[in-house]
């Protein structure tokens, strides 16, 4: 591992090479904090791939892309004359030393669980936060649908507010599951579209209140269908056929024998 000047060193080279890209290459120049926005959402999920495969060393190059990003976004601030780096990470800075008074402050050295921080978390940083600011208000609204719906759920939970007993959520969801059933025999698709929300939504909150993170959890479901699907495409295809040319059974018996092989 590498010593902190020589951690201090690596930053000051990723500074130089900015500055230079920012003052001699042409698209470099030219990009604006609406032009990169688009890539680094791009780079945040190559970063998520590269931890869920377990991947370390892809990991890091993940994370000096991302780092890259930052930079990028701080240098055009600064050549506005907003911010410059420096004043991004004062304001991290400050803020987690705010946020753990049990480390940084008056409170530092006693003894705290990390369930003790976590149940408190959202009210200790809403003593930071201006009159104008709610707790929900500071989840993006562009943030994907089912992690933005598990942010709401932990904010709310971090203020008091979530299940005494999680068992008790599964009565949530079967209410929500009858409600999209009766929803579907109306003839109305917005009515039909916010009880599948609501189903979700209560999903979500139970996976989250038995320790499951549902993104990981879907996105093992979404890779395994694609394993599956993908064995009853290639066998069809090896038979001479098409996916167009089987019947429903077909693809059924190919799709039991995906299963049996373990895919």
């Amino acid at each position: 591992m590498h010593t902190r000047e020589e951690k201090v060193a690596a930053f000051g080279r990723l500074l130089d090479i900015m500055d230079a890209l920012r003052e001699k290459c042409p698209w470099n120049a030219e990009q604006t904090f609406d032009s990169i926005r688009r890539l680094t959402e791009e780079e945040v999920y190559e970063l998520s791939d590269a931890i869920l495969s377990g991947d370390r060393q892809a990991t890091a190059k993940e994370i000096g892309d991302l780092l890259y990003h930052m930079v990028f976004y701080a240098r055009i601030g600064q050549e506005e004359g907003a911010f410059d780096i420096a004043d991004s990470i004062q304001k991290i800075c400050d803020k987690m030393v705010f946020r753990h008074p049990h480390v940084f402050g008056p409170e530092a050295g006693k003894p705290t669980s990390a369930k003790e921080i976590a149940d408190t978390w959202e009210l200790v940083k809403a003593k930071e936060k201006d009159g104008n600011k709610t707790i929900m208000g500071g989840i993006p609204k562009a943030m994907p649908a089912l992690l933005k719906a598990l942010a709401m759920q932990e904010k709310a939970r971090g203020c008091g507010f979530d299940w005494e007993k999680k068992e008790d959520v599964w009565a949530k969801v079967q209410e929500e599951v009858a409600e999209v059933s009766e929803a579907v025999g109306k003839d109305s698709a917005a009515d039909v579209e916010m009880e599948f929300g609501d189903l979700l939504f209560a999903v979500i909150n139970a996976a989250r209140l038995y320790g499951v993170d549902p993104e990981a959890a879907l996105n093992r479901s979404a890779e395994k269908f694609r394993r599956r699907f993908t064995y009853v495409e290639t066998k069809t295809l090896e038979s001479g056929r098409r996916l167009q040319d089987m019947t429903l059974a077909q693809m059924d018996l190919l799709w039991d024998q995906a299963k049996e092989a373990g895919l």
